[in-house]
């Protein structure tokens, strides 16, 4: 049988991330265990335990982020793996404080980040400005970019950090994993 009298040869040669994203969308088998309740948790199961936050301290509290992906506490068990770019990580730490000089290269860098994406803010900094109540100083990180989770302290300690990990993680789980379809977002829309 020759390739040109193949009647599935349309939907063999791939030309693009787009072309196989349809090519999987449109697929009746697929629909049908998409929708499953095993396979949802497994999606959710995946994306929690996988989570690849991006490497960015502003102030104090990045020293305790470095801790905590050093071997005492070894956030390589739970599946976090600290990525240099935004486009290969999934979460943002932003650890310490944030100034409004600052805050418009935070926004930035969360718009390059590929959706589903997560916000953890460390500190009191973070979460509310700290004891910085000036002219300079955003009072809080939900004012820039919107935060799945705060961790309170000053500096809070690397175990604390490992604690909000793992809310974030309980939060994925608890989300619908389809969510990028809800909200219609096209692969080529979000890689920017």
């Amino acid at each position: 049988m020759r390739i040109s009298d193949n009647p599935i040869e349309d939907s063999v040669l791939f030309t693009s991330l787009e072309s196989i994203a349809d090519l999987l969308r449109n697929n009746p088998i697929l629909k049908t265990v998409k929708h499953s309740q095993p396979f949802g948790d497994l999606v959710n199961w995946g994306r929690s335990s996988a989570l690849w936050p991006m490497t960015f301290g502003l102030a104090c509290c990045a020293i305790e982020m470095i801790a905590a992906g050093c071997s005492r506490y070894d956030t390589d068990r739970f599946g976090i793996v600290f990525r240099p770019s935004p486009r290969q990580s999934d979460v943002m730490v932003v650890a310490g404080t944030m100034t409004k000089k600052i805050a418009p290269a935070v926004k930035k860098l969360y718009d390059q980040m590929p959706e589903p994406r997560w916000v953890i803010a460390q500190g009191g900094c973070a979460s509310a400005g700290g004891p910085y109540n000036t002219y300079s100083v955003v009072q809080g990180t939900d004012l820039v970019v919107p935060v799945d989770v705060y961790i309170p302290g000053c500096p809070p300690r690397p175990d604390a950090l490992l604690f909000g990990f793992m809310q974030l993680m309980e939060k994925i789980r608890k989300e619908n994993p389809y969510i990028l379809e809800e909200r219609r977002i096209r692969l080529d829309n979000v890689s920017r």
